[in-house]
Formats: C-alpha cells, structure tokens, sequence
C-alpha cells in the first residue's frame, strides 16, 4: 500500500511494503538521567524530547506490520573492534572501555549500552549492533533491507547530527530513500538538530527528506495506526 506524506523539500509517496522504520541509538547511557551523557556535562533532557514522539511512531508502525529495525551503538567487551583513535579521545576517565555510570562506556551487553524500556525492540523485531557512527559501518544492515526488498528508509533517533545524519547519508549513497522523522530525533546542541536536518532537505533533498511525526501518523491508513495520535 501506498502513502502520501507531507515533507520537505517536496511530498512524496511511500509504499509501505518496501519501507522500514529505523531508530537509531536509543540508548540508556546517551538519554537517562545518571548516564554517560550527562556525566559528559549534557543535558539528557533534550534527547528525552524525541522520546514519546518515537513511540507513537512506533506503535503506529507495529499496527502497520513495518519492518522495523533498532541500533545500538558499541563494542565487544575486549575492544577488538575500537580502533585506537577512538579510544584514546576524551578524559581517561570517559573513554570507550572505562567504567562509567551504567557500567562500561560503549561496551556491548552492559546496562547503559541497552535500548531504553520505552522503545524497547519487541521480539522479532531485528537490533544492529555498530561499533561506528553509521549503521551500515561493519553490520549486515544493508543484507537485511536487500532480503526485504526496502526502498526506503524512516529514521528516527539520536544524536540528529551524529549517527542520524551518518545513517542517512550511508542509506542514500546505497540508493535508499531516507525520510528522518524531525521531532522523533534531537541532539544534546539544539543548533546542531537543526542544523542536521538542514542539511539533509537541502539543495532539492541531497540527503533525504524531513518530515513531521504526524504528518506521517495521519498518512498511514488503517484507522489503529491514527489510535497512536492520541
């Protein structure tokens, strides 16, 4: 089935069959209060924003039977897939591998590392594990749309100009068409956010489109995917 949704820089039309929703490092340690982005100095309240916008996307895309996919960004616990540039950036103290709030800092299977109980994957629903930026970087992302036949790409998440626009830049140069959900993605830098999503709609949509949250709810077209309005 298809849909047409209100976006920038133009409308388009989604066939739901080929589109997945894809929501990018909704992680404790970035977005809890007690986490390792807030003992950066952040204020986690800026990325809590996008939080109950995602969940009604995501309830509404469960109801629509979309493919969706959640990542996490991480590394194994012995930090064989770190490279030394990374880990060496930053305090001692807050480095990839160092005992943070939520136990170790961007290592995989520790408590900050997981997906927060709000968005949590439901079974079935497939989680990418990334050791980088972008969530095609070193997983089996692009193999899992290819065997779904997924033309297009809606992205939620954190950060807006970090792993979202990463993301999306990845998708495009791999032929997707990426739609990022604005309200559904926020940064620690409220100039970035918007600075990020600039940058995708710009010059005719060189990245992607941006769109609104409910103007995507309203588009879908089985009357359980607007209760996620409410």
């Amino acid at each position: 089935m298809k849909i047409a949704l209100e976006a920038e820089p133009a409308p388009l039309e989604i066939d739901l069959a080929r589109a997945a929703l894809i929501i990018i490092d909704m992680q404790r340690d970035f977005l809890e209060a007690g986490g390792f982005g807030e003992a950066l100095g952040n204020d986690v309240s800026r990325l809590a924003a996008a939080i109950a916008p995602c969940r009604k996307v995501l309830d509404a895309a469960r109801h629509a039977r979309m493919l969706i996919i959640h990542t996490r960004e991480g590394h194994r616990p012995d930090l064989s897939d770190a490279p030394r540039a990374k880990i060496e950036r930053g305090a001692p103290s807050m480095r990839i591998g160092a005992p943070g709030p939520m136990g170790r800092i961007l290592v995989r299977g520790e408590p900050g590392h997981d997906i927060i109980p709000e968005l949590y994957p439901a079974p079935g629903e497939p989680v990418i594990d990334k050791p980088g930026k972008g969530a095609f970087y070193q997983t089996d992302l692009a193999l899992l749309l290819q065997n779904h036949a997924i033309e297009t790409l809606v992205v939620c998440g954190v950060t807006t100009e970090v792993c979202v626009n990463t993301t999306v830049r990845e998708g495009n140069d791999r032929g997707l068409r990426c739609i990022v959900l604005g309200d559904c993605c926020a940064s620690y830098f409220p100039h970035f956010h918007e600075a990020g999503l600039a940058m995708i709609k710009a010059q005719g949509g060189i990245f992607g489109w941006v769109a609104k949250s409910q103007d995507f709810l309203v588009a879908l077209p089985a009357s359980e995917c607007r209760q996620a309005i409410a």
